[in-house]
């Protein structure tokens, strides 16, 4: 018998009868109702106790307000390009070939912590600075860091319950110290991170400032060997602590300082690896590994031109940590999930929306070297 579409003598269909059509027509019932279960439990509608993206976000907007067409958290920010040269170090823990000796494109956005886009710098904010490499053969690594040494928490519940008690009293502008104190009690390996944290040195701007990648992740090489590290951005801009006394009479200073510095020429980091060894954790980020960790040192990162925000490539794109190239694996923290499924959900918003006020992070003072 012939198998052809067109074949004269193909078999004769028989007419399906009510009862076929009627389980059909409860398997599209079934499927649609699975799909719809999906959505209303990624929203939180089926579980009103869970922690889902969504909620976290909508919580950010409940602190920080709500900002169309701005990140939920770290709205205030600076785009920057300019361009990786690695040293080939990386490779005898990384097949990536991001790590290949030679230079790479970088896209880069300096931040400051909080969902209010038009606020003023502070010196005390947790400073950030997402990083996008892209290798000469189109490996794509993005990575957000900040410039605490350790996170304050070590879950994402945690983290929330911190935003909820951190938010600031409409009736005095501070948090409220009784809602501290139950966080403090709930979380007291919070302490610990808070000491660290504390002990950590606040630089005059962002072209000062070391960067820390916080989570664990894995270095996986050619021979499939998997290393744990951490890495830091250090940079070598010479550390000088601000003046407690001094005061800018401009409000947007950490910002345009940064624009400056780059103007004038232009900034560089140090990219290395902590390499951790057995027994230092991996699901912890509010933890910090022991100092006498072996550092590798795997090339240079040079920033060397200011982006117009509102056509810099940074500003679309979303710094989602588990965007890994080939030879970097995720570890087991938490918190790295939690990161990604909440940063798409804040772009999944402001992708949507159409930004009604430039903030003054994203209108430069100087031409210099603005594209």
């Amino acid at each position: 018998m012939s198998t052809s579409e067109n074949s004269s003598q193909a078999p004769s269909l028989k007419p399906l009868g009510a009862s076929h059509f009627l389980w059909r027509s409860l398997a599209v019932v079934v499927i649609v109702v699975c799909v719809a279960t999906t959505f209303a439990y990624a929203g939180g509608w089926l579980s009103p106790g869970t922690l889902t993206p969504a909620r976290f976000v909508n919580t950010l907007e409940q602190i920080g307000g709500k900002h169309p067409g701005y990140r939920r958290n770290h709205a205030r920010g600076l785009g920057v390009n300019g361009y990786f040269e690695s040293n080939g170090n990386g490779e005898q823990l990384s097949r990536s070939t991001i790590f290949r000796a030679g230079k790479m494109n970088v896209i880069g956005r300096f931040s400051l912590s909080g969902g209010d886009p038009h606020a003023p710098d502070k010196s005390s904010e947790v400073r950030g600075l997402g990083l996008q490499f892209t290798s000469p053969d189109g490996q794509v690594w993005r990575t957000a860091m900040i410039n605490l040494p350790v996170f304050p928490v070590q879950t994402p519940e945690a983290f929330h319950d911190m935003l909820l008690a951190s938010q600031p009293d409409p009736a005095t502008g501070k948090p409220d110290p009784n809602a501290m104190q139950t966080f403090a009690q709930k979380h007291p390996d919070v302490a610990a991170a808070k000491k660290i944290i504390q002990q950590n040195p606040i630089s005059t701007g962002f072209a000062n400032t070391t960067f820390h990648g916080l989570n664990a992740f894995y270095f996986v090489n050619s021979a499939g060997k998997r290393t744990p590290v951490r890495w830091i951005l250090q940079p070598e801009q010479s550390f000088v602590a601000p003046d407690p006394a001094a005061t800018s009479p401009d409000p947007n200073f950490l910002f345009h300082d940064l624009a400056d510095s780059i103007h004038h020429g232009s900034l560089r980091w140090r990219l290395k690896v902590i390499v951790g060894e057995p027994g230092d954790p991996t699901d912890n980020a509010s933890v910090s590994w022991p100092a006498s960790r072996e550092q590798i040192e795997l090339g240079t990162l040079v920033l060397d031109a200011v982006e117009q925000v509102q056509e810099s490539p940074a500003d679309k794109i979303n710094f989602d940590p588990l965007t890994l190239p080939d030879g970097i694996e995720p570890s087991d923290d938490p918190l790295l999930s939690a990161r990604s499924a909440v940063y798409s959900q804040s772009f999944t918003r402001r992708a949507g929306e159409t930004r009604q006020h430039p903030s003054p992070s994203e209108i430069p003072q100087h031409q210099g070297n603005e594209r």
